[in-house]
């Protein structure tokens, strides 16, 4: 028999899961654009073209700035805010 077939299988791989590129607040806070948006990030070499993106609340943020993105955490999404920014979402994605 064959040695593949002797192996046993295990674990399972689902092929609709979505990868996010993460980004922190503090590599937003780095950034000069008042709007930052996939395409900004994409231009700053932060995420890869084609990636949805995802924003965490690792790091502080200081000026107020508009961050449309893909998904955000609640964390970060009330730090933002508490700045005087503003969040928008701008793919829904299914759960």
């Amino acid at each position: 028999m064959p040695l593949q077939r002797r192996i046993p299988k295990r674990g399972f791989t689902n092929v609709f899961k979505k990868e996010y590129a993460l980004v922190s607040l503090s590599q937003l806070n780095e950034m000069v654009a008042d709007v930052i948006t996939v395409e900004v990030l994409i231009a700053a070499r932060i995420v890869k073209k084609g990636m949805a993106v995802k924003v965490l609340a690792n790091g502080e943020i200081t000026k107020a700035i508009k961050v449309q993105v893909d998904k955000i955490s609640a964390s970060a999404k009330s730090k933002i805010e508490a700045a005087g920014g503003s969040v928008v979402i701008e793919k829904p994605v299914e759960a």
